[in-house]
């Protein structure tokens, strides 16, 4: 493995379950172990423990046991806990990025960046966790007093993608572990050994066996259903596909647990005729083709006003063609590889059905980059040009499904309310952005738009403080901000008779 590690001992190929690495428990059926390759050139990254549905059963019972004494620690304790782990995670940031760049493929800057991002979920729940109130409730008669607090949910059930392997663990372990619960989570198969690492640290930073718990498997239905079946867990938290999401909520009700789902995207931007144009080039690509497209919030379709369209698609070709393919780890590189060739596959399927449709390829739009790939080492079949469609049908899959690739489709509009009802049609609703350089308007249209979160002359727009989630068929609750620690509090209504 070409992976050089400052400290290799975070290189984890097993479970961790009640405080210990372990490996599954033989099955005849499946293998003991999975491989974990890089994407990028399908280099062996390493051989992990496959677990199956019995050893999710021990790391909940694992994690219902230590739930006792983690949630009678004090919120302070809890909060030194994530504290150092925090520390642990930023002074062990190149050797995380380095994992997740070679395990799923993105640039390192944008590795390291999610690293960032991820240890800041942990130091503000680490804060968070000190500001649990309660309420005093005015009484309505004289001899009771009426009171509020605030208690854990229990046991926490995780599954996480791989496209952000690491914010995605921490933005649910975090509050969770704040909020006095106990945790147990499946990362994505992809993309396993970030998770591993993590939990490491968390081990390092003095988080009790059993507290946070990690099973690693290729049979993700089976491990799911644990998870969102067992009686011992009383939620679950999902980052996914709206598909998958549908089936955990099914399963779920069964026991009617907590759920927080955050679900597919189909991510509008609306750039008006008084748009700053270089400013929204600027951020359509990053939003776009960051991670290769590969992200829930991506920008999915851009819908431009029909008198600046051919200004703004001058820009955007100019600077699209400017993006360097390859290897995340060597300097320069814009985009990586898509996660698997059949992800690649899919991508190219719907540029394929858009141009049937009529739709026409300003640049991109092939699957074969042997030319620009073969002197560099990388399987070609896993790279997938950054691509420009115009004139694409309204009833293209393009248009309709997330493309979850770099692919950039363009529609028009004439009026404000037509642009309107162009975004809001779709059954996702997690993030749209704007650009116009008139206020009023903006205000208007972020409040018409039916989506979780809007950016306006902006598409950075996650961080640690704000509420991430979505609406309609995006998903359920919120992650991150004061509102995040309370998916995994329930209020418990005390009245104290008086003599």
């Amino acid at each position: 493995m070409a992976m050089k590690l400052q400290d290799p001992t975070l290189l984890k190929t097993q479970c961790y379950i009640a405080g210990q690495w372990q490996d599954p428990q033989a099955n005849s059926t499946t293998p003991i172990h999975f491989a974990v390759h890089n994407p990028a050139n399908g280099e062996l990254l390493a051989q992990v423990t496959n677990a199956s549905s019995h050893d999710a059963e021990q790391a909940i019972i694992a994690a219902h046991d230590a739930l006792p004494q983690w949630s009678a620690l004090t919120a302070k304790e809890r909060a030194g806990h994530l504290r150092d782990w925090f520390n642990l995670i930023m002074a062990h940031k190149a050797d995380l990025a380095l994992l997740m760049t070679s395990e799923q493929g993105k640039p390192l800057a944008e590795a390291e960046a999610e690293i960032a991002y991820a240890a800041s979920f942990i130091e503000w729940f680490a804060e968070e966790a000190k500001r649990i109130y309660g309420d005093i409730i005015p009484t309505n008669t004289d001899n009771k007093r009426l009171l509020t607090i605030k208690q854990p949910v229990g046991v926490v059930a995780a599954i996480t993608p791989w496209n952000f392997p690491s914010a995605m663990l921490t933005r649910k372990a975090a509050p969770a572990l704040a909020a006095g619960c106990t945790f147990v989570v499946k990362p994505a198969a992809e993309t396993p050994l970030s998770a591993l690492a993590l939990v490491a640290l968390a081990e390092r930073a003095g988080i009790p066996p059993g507290v946070i718990n990690v099973v690693v498997g290729e049979d993700s239905a089976a491990l799911g259903e644990v998870l969102a079946t067992h009686s011992k867990v009383r939620k679950i938290t999902f980052t996914g596909s709206t598909r998958v999401g549908k089936i955990l909520l099914r399963q779920a009700a069964q026991s009617v647990k907590r759920v927080s789902m955050e679900l597919g995207g189909n991510a509008p931007v609306l750039v008006f005729e008084d748009a700053d144009i270089e400013k929204a080039v600027a951020g359509v690509i990053a939003s776009k083709y960051r991670n290769a497209g590969q992200t829930c919030i991506c920008i999915n379709r851009v819908l431009v006003h029909k008198n600046i369209k051919e200004q703004f698609i001058q820009r955007l070709v100019e600077q699209v063609n400017t993006l360097q393919i390859g290897l995340g780890t060597r300097a320069g590189v814009d985009i990586g590889p898509l996660i698997t060739h059949q992800a690649v596959q899919r991508v190219h399927a719907l540029v394929v059905d858009a141009l049937a449709d009529g739709a026409n390829a300003l640049t991109g739009a092939h699957t074969f980059l042997t030319d620009e790939l073969a002197d560099k080492d990388l399987d070609p079949n896993q790279f997938y040009p950054p691509t420009i469609l115009d004139n694409v049908s309204l009833d293209s899959a393009v248009v309709n499904e997330e493309i979850f690739g770099p692919v950039t489709p363009l529609l028009t509009f004439s009026t404000t309310d037509e642009a309107i009802a162009l975004a809001n049609a779709t059954e996702y609703g997690l993030a749209a952005y704007i650009y116009t350089s008139d206020t009023t308007k903006a205000w208007r249209i972020s409040e018409a738009l039916e989506y979780g979160m809007v950016g306006v002359n902006e598409v950075g727009i996650t961080s640690e403080v704000i509420p991430f989630g979505g609406v309609k068929e995006s998903g359920l609750g919120r992650e991150g901000s004061k509102y995040g620690i309370d998916e995994y509090l329930e209020t418990k209504y005390i009245c104290m008779g008086l003599n």
